[in-house]
């Protein structure tokens, strides 16, 4: 595989969910346009939502197994939360791009803190739904060099 895109809590509810701040793109929607566009680049693509911490870290753990080779990741919360998250992308070496549909910088203050971005090559904030499609893009622009 080469690219693995996790979502974390409550993306699932994308559409729906404050659509204020998160607009009405389902996650649905996004993964099917992340798909497509890697595929129209010649990579593989693989999707993961989940509300659970460690059913992500499993995933992780699987991602080295299974040979994904780049990881975008929207962790929700557990981008404010979750060191065990942290220390699996530190166990398997992958990078990864951390995307936020929100400016998570003009929200709450708990949310100005990540326990992921200085892992992560890049992270993409407040640029909605755009911000997964400039994550693939990066990633297919990366791979191209290769």
């Amino acid at each position: 595989m080469d690219v693995l895109v996790i979502n974390g809590p409550n993306l699932n509810t994308l559409g729906t969910r404050e659509p204020e701040i998160y607009g009405a793109t389902t996650l649905a929607d996004i993964e099917a346009g992340l798909v497509t566009q890697g595929q129209s680049a010649g990579l593989s693509v693989a999707t993961f939502q989940s509300n659970h911490e460690g059913e992500i870290i499993d995933r992780l753990h699987a991602a080295r197994e299974d040979g994904t080779r780049f990881i975008i990741i929207n962790p929700g919360a557990f981008t404010h939360t979750s060191v065990a998250i942290r220390d699996a992308f530190a166990a398997v070496a992958i990078p990864f791009a951390e995307v936020h549909i929100s400016n998570v910088h003009a929200r709450e203050e708990f949310r100005k803190h990540s326990y992921l971005s200085d892992l992560a090559v890049g992270v993409l904030t407040g640029f909605g739904p755009d911000g997964y499609t400039m994550a693939m893009s990066y990633v297919i622009e990366r791979f191209s060099k290769e």
